[in-house]
């Protein structure tokens, strides 16, 4: 079955509602074995008009042409973010705390280019709020699944956070080769658990997970 483009449906009645701008909020990199947890925010508001031909979710789209969209998308936005949470991070706090913490250091980068977050609304991807309990001062957080299918904005946070992560990993393996970066970018295929059987578990790796799975 054809899965339909995302739409500004969602983001326009919210700017409606009286938020300044709408604030796209995704996730990627949450169930991987190793490398950092990333945010990718995009922001829109009144008067935003069309989408770039071809958004979507970044899983749906193949890793060419995410390269391809990642500018767009950010040209596209009236801002755009990354946060990160490194793999030390996540074993030391945990996944929904790091999560958290990436989003957060999106968030001041958003504030530093003065965007008024507390007159916004970020639409986050999922049915749970992990980012509210991460900040002093919370903005409105609306939680919705499937947002990144269906919500321009968040399908634009998403391709920006994915290229950015993927970035990572692969430059990753010109310092610790060996465990398939380029392919895997992290996540846990069989080839990626071999390798870690034969290397060792790296720097890059969640030490936690890894434990949790060998236990």
């Amino acid at each position: 079955m054809a899965v339909a483009d995302p739409t500004l449906a969602v983001e326009r009645a919210l700017l409606r509602s009286g938020a300044r701008f709408v604030i796209g909020c995704d996730e990627v990199g949450r169930g991987a074995i190793a490398g950092p947890v990333v945010v990718g925010l995009s922001v829109v508001e009144v008067g935003v008009r069309g989408i770039p031909t071809g958004l979507r979710d970044s899983k749906l789209l193949s890793e060419k042409r995410r390269e391809e969209l990642a500018p767009v998308a950010r040209a596209w936005s009236r801002y755009t973010a990354i946060g990160a949470a490194t793999a030390d991070e996540v074993d030391s706090i945990g996944i929904i705390a790091a999560l958290g913490l990436a989003g957060r250091r999106a968030l001041v980068e958003l504030h530093e280019a003065e965007v008024a977050i507390h007159e916004s609304i970020v639409l986050l991807d999922g049915a749970h709020d992990w980012l509210t309990p991460a900040l002093t001062k919370p903005p409105r957080v609306q939680t919705r699944v499937k947002a990144d299918r269906d919500c321009a904005s968040v399908a634009a946070a998403s391709v920006v956070a994915k290229v950015h992560r993927d970035r990572i990993m692969i430059d990753a393996d010109s310092v610790h080769p060996g465990y398939g970066w380029p392919g895997n970018k992290g996540y846990g295929s069989a080839d990626h658990y071999a390798a870690i059987a034969s290397l060792g578990p790296s720097a890059m790796h969640r030490q936690t997970w890894l434990h949790e799975r060998t236990a």
